[in-house]
């Protein structure tokens, strides 16, 4: 017999992959132990993509441009469906303030070098679809 999922049980989060001069940011975050793009659940009342933005301030310091939809990730926490949403970005400031709490270090890596250090493949796969576009 088939499990049924409930809406309510969905998990929806959002975040971004920032490309600047042929380089891509990805973020360590300790208590994950893991290398990834920027992302984080939604707030009551946001959409997506204002997730987005405000997940990449806060874990990167950057605000940015978005360049346009990437794809979505889906996955399972805890026994419950997660879908992660992420836009292509393009930082246009940087502010001194970001939650160290959260993410640890900022790298601005080459895609090989990103590719190597990335923790979960399904965000290799989205790393993938943008790498034509990181090095022009």
């Amino acid at each position: 017999m088939a499990s049924t999922v409930k809406v309510k049980d969905l998990i929806i989060a959002a975040g971004g992959i920032l490309i600047r001069d042929g380089r891509v940011l990805l973020v360590y975050r300790p208590r994950h132990k893991d290398w990834s793009f920027p992302k984080g659940k939604l707030d009551d009342g946001e959409s997506p993509l204002q997730t987005a933005v405000r997940e990449v301030r806060e874990e990167t310091g950057y605000a940015v441009q978005i360049r346009g939809f990437t794809g979505a990730v889906g996955y399972i926490v805890k026994g419950r469906p997660k879908t992660v949403l992420f836009w292509e970005m393009t930082p246009v400031e940087q502010f001194p303030e970001r939650d160290t709490d959260e993410v640890g270090e900022l790298a601005w890596l080459t895609v090989d070098e990103a590719r190597a250090r990335m923790t979960y493949g399904l965000e290799v796969e989205l790393l993938e679809k943008v790498a034509p576009r990181i090095a022009s």
